[in-house]
C-alpha cells in the first residue's frame, strides 16, 4: 500500500486471523496490510512475531471494509 491515509480497520488475535480477513478484503478489491499492534501494549507474546495484529486499510475503504467483516 502506498503512503496515502491508512487507518486501522480492526485488531485480531493473531496473524492467521489477520490473513483470513485480508483474503476476504482482497476478494472485494480492498487493499490491506497487517502489522503487530500496540493497541494492547501491556500484552506480551513469547512467539516473537505472533500475537495481536492490526489490519490497516485506506481511509476511503474503511466503511466498506467494516461492513464486510461485520457480515462474517
Amino acid at each position: 500500500m502506498s503512503d496515502e491515509q491508512i487507518v486501522r480497520l480492526t485488531v485480531v488475535s493473531n496473524e492467521i486471523e489477520a490473513d483470513v480477513i485480508r483474503s476476504l478484503l482482497q476478494t472485494e478489491g480492498i487493499e490491506s496490510t497487517q502489522q503487530r499492534t500496540d493497541w494492547g501494549s501491556g500484552s506480551t507474546d513469547a512467539m516473537g512475531s505472533g500475537g495481536p495484529r492490526e489490519i490497516l486499510v485506506r481511509a476511503e475503504d474503511l466503511e466498506t471494509a467494516t461492513a464486510l467483516i461485520a457480515e462474517q
